[in-house]
């Protein structure tokens, strides 16, 4: 990416109304252009002064080789640091491709701990079709290196994924994994253990309180330009990150214009007004009388990638039937273990140990 086309782009992040802001820099690899992720914050700075919005940076990167001045310039600012981690070393490595991926991305991690705090970095797994028949495993190597929580996500169908011909088997086989993966965080808990599952957290705070979550997989209207828009390397902005992976592949449907065009053309243009029809719940056949209506969420995108059309038919959506089985699960638990799990349940909510 250029450094006009970045400083345009942090431009048009902070014409947003919104009064805080996530600066994401994603890959490739972005730490192989440490200097642009420099200027780039320190841009934005300069703005976040001047309109008084807090920003929260968030650097997507496998943590292999981190530059050590990188992590100095960023402990003076609200930086945090995501990274991948599928599991124990011989699964993470058979996910990877690489026989050293496990024990590099682990001292990456322990790298960024010791420069700017122990809860700036997080971790997200990969839930591959070997993954699937090990969900404690993972969960176990996710606390034998420290983390206190595990977000339980499965594959979604863009780039290369797209072309796996089994996604129902898949999805059904992720149902059943997330369930056991649960309830052995659950009994980790039990023991007097703090271990979140963070998927089921979203969706009890859905339940459970007045309050939205900001994950765009479950919101109406959809997260998509909404919640979440990128600015990509070419110059090009697209309504998701999903988007993106859809160009990559030469599908420009969801790209919406050009980072040198203005803000409202962008985002209130035809494109936009053309998605904004299938973007919510409330409106779309079969979400709008669902009793999960408020819960569950509209993805166009996702509609388009597996189902030919941004409107999408429920019947038959992988994605429909993964997100109902997993809030029956959570509501089966609510129903027959409340006294038992409320107390667990509520910590995870609200954060309070």
């Amino acid at each position: 990416m250029s450094k006009e086309d970045l400083f345009r782009s942090i431009d048009h992040m902070y014409m947003s109304p919104a009064p805080h802001l996530t600066m994401e820099f994603q890959g490739g690899e972005p730490t192989l252009v440490p200097e642009l992720i420099k200027e780039g914050i320190l841009y934005s700075e300069s703005k976040r002064e001047q309109t008084g919005k807090s920003v929260t940076y968030v650097i997507c990167t496998n943590s292999v080789n981190i530059p050590d001045h990188l992590l100095d310039f960023c402990s003076n600012y609200n930086v945090v640091f995501s990274t991948s981690l599928d599991g124990p070393e011989w699964l993470h490595n058979t996910n990877r491709g690489k026989s050293d991926s496990y024990q590099k991305v682990i001292a990456g991690i322990e790298k960024v701990r010791d420069a700017i705090g122990e809860y700036k970095v997080s971790a997200l797994m990969t839930t591959s079709e070997l993954s699937l028949d090990h969900p404690k495993e993972i969960i176990d190597a996710y606390r034998a290196n420290k983390f206190n929580s595990i977000f339980i996500r499965s594959l979604n169908p863009y780039g290369l994924a797209k072309d796996n011909e089994d996604w129902p088997r898949y999805f059904d086989r992720f149902v059943e994994f997330y369930k056991i993966a649960l309830d052995y965080i659950i009994e980790i808990n039990k023991s007097g253990e703090l271990f979140v599952e963070e998927l089921t957290t979203m969706i009890l705070k859905k339940i459970l309180t007045p309050f939205p979550i900001g994950f765009v997989d479950l919101q109406s209207p959809s997260g998509i330009v909404n919640g979440v828009i990128v600015y990509n390397y070419d110059g090009y902005v697209y309504a998701s990150d999903e988007s993106r992976m859809l160009a990559e592949n030469g599908d420009y449907k969801f790209r919406l214009g050009k980072i040198t065009d203005n803000y409202e053309s962008i985002f209130y243009g035809r494109r936009v007004q053309e998605v904004s029809r299938v973007w919510a719940t409330e409106y779309i056949a079969g979400c709008s009388e669902c009793a999960y209506l408020s819960i569950c969420g509209a993805d166009p995108v996702r509609n388009y990638s597996t189902q030919g059309d941004e409107y999408g038919f429920r019947p038959s959506s992988t994605l429909c039937k993964k997100n109902m089985s997993i809030i029956n699960h959570i509501f089966h638990l609510l129903d027959t273990r409340r006294e038992e799990l409320m107390p667990i349940f509520q910590r995870w909510i609200t954060g309070v140990e």
